[in-house]
């Protein structure tokens, strides 16, 4: 039987794990915090997934909240200023409905149900040295999650990353309280160009159905204000403050809202890289990154842990194939280079958000609003972004899409 270790319990890490257990290997995972310590911690991400993500869940038997976890069936996007006056506005139903499960809920049952299914789960503190001794004792040590040192064993893939620094300051925000939509539930997301953005869905946490809301704010603009937010009150008050201000058409909704609970915060600023896939330790091993570790994303489009779903599959799959011969780095180039095969369309999908938008992507939006069919193909996209390619991305492809329907009176 083939050993594998996995540093980091995260969705990628969890669910690849848990996938190889049903594939006969003996897969240990190391964990620097407890399921306990996971469940009573503070939130760590906005996790909203979509289809194809929560299908590889449901496939391994690990959707355990889909009757509990209220939908994401939709999207609205508008985008204005804080007179309120709208440039863009269309929404649009999703083929089939997302969800978002608090990460403090879906990590501890998973860690409980990998040690289940026979899985070793270890708590420990990891660094060069200790994954060492697990690459000393295995064949393959997949690193799922890890800054510092570990991070900097995988090296900057300049070609691929195209900023050097933070795009935004990210502020998390889960509450009880929204006021539902009229229509259907959805992914909100509210763009006052040259400030920032709001996103919002329902999701569930650990005191039920919640909303999350990520604001996210140009550095250095107006609503970059997160150093003064010394409090869980401090820091609803200040987001309540920015939505009615440069967000007016969301503040109603917004007008009952209070926290799901004092870890329900977040604030943080992440620079968004792509990493080569095999690192390099000290005795000459390698090992083998995945997910967030070489594919980091601004949370903007809410794409994090989907990629880790389906990078999760993806290794999965190249694991299971390789039968007895060895992990080498050429096979770990070329599995990651079959997940970049999808990634790289979610990374030009997030950063077109990052950046203000060109004209064509401006026509898009516009058409989003009066053609039902170019709405949903945007939608959509959420759950699948290589679905944007080409003409997302450039001007005479977008042109000849738009040409290809019927333009509604």
């Amino acid at each position: 039987m083939r050993k594998i270790t996995i540093i980091g319990a995260g969705q990628g890490g969890l669910q690849l794990g848990i996938g190889l257990l049903a594939r006969d290997f003996d897969v240990t995972i190391v964990s620097n915090r407890s399921a306990d310590q996971i469940a009573c911690g503070r939130v760590m991400s906005s996790q909203s997934m979509y289809d194809m993500a929560v299908g590889y869940e449901r496939a391994l038997g690990l959707a355990m909240w889909d009757s509990e976890c209220g939908p994401i069936s939709g999207v609205h996007m508008r985008a204005g200023g804080g007179d309120g006056d709208l440039m863009i506005d269309w929404r649009s139903p999703m083929r089939a409905p997302g969800q978002s499960v608090d990460q403090r809920i879906k990590m501890p049952a998973w860690m409980r149900e990998f040690e289940r299914r026979g899985g070793r789960l270890l708590i420990d503190e990891v660094d060069v040295d200790a994954i060492e001794r697990h690459a000393a004792q295995s064949d393959l040590v997949v690193v799922s999650s890890g800054k510092g040192e570990i991070g900097r064993l995988f090296e900057l893939d300049d070609e691929r990353s195209v900023f050097d620094r933070p795009q935004r300051t990210i502020s998390l925000t889960y509450v009880h309280g929204m006021k539902p939509r009229a229509d259907y539930s959805a992914l909100n997301i509210s763009i006052n160009p040259g400030i920032g953005e709001y996103v919002n869905f329902p999701a569930l946490t650990i005191s039920g159905p919640c909303d999350i809301i990520n604001l996210e704010c140009i550095p250095g603009g107006p609503m970059d204000r997160w150093d003064v937010a010394s409090t869980p009150a401090k820091h609803l008050e200040l987001a309540i403050e920015l939505i009615h201000t440069y967000f007016p058409w969301e503040a109603e909704r917004c007008a009952g809202l209070r926290l799901t609970d004092d870890l329900g915060t977040l604030v943080g600023r992440i620079t968004p890289t792509v990493r080569k896939p095999v690192g390099r330790l000290p005795s000459g091993r390698a090992v083998m990154g995945m997910a967030d570790v070489l594919v980091l994303n601004d949370p903007i489009t809410g794409q994090g842990s989907n990629n880790a779903s389906k990078c999760a599959m993806v290794y999965l799959e190249a694991i299971a194939a390789r039968d007895m011969a060895a992990f080498d780095e050429a096979w770990m180039q070329a599995t990651f280079e079959t997940y970049w095969d999808y990634a790289q369309w979610v990374t030009r999908f997030t950063n077109a958000h990052l950046l203000p938008p060109p004209p064509h992507l401006l026509k898009i939006f516009g058409a989003c609003g009066g053609n039902p069919e170019v709405a949903a193909r945007v939608a959509n996209a959420f759950d699948d972004p290589k679905g944007l390619a080409p003409w997302y991305f450039d001007a005479t492809e977008a042109d000849g899409f738009l040409d290809s329907f019927v333009q509604t009176a």
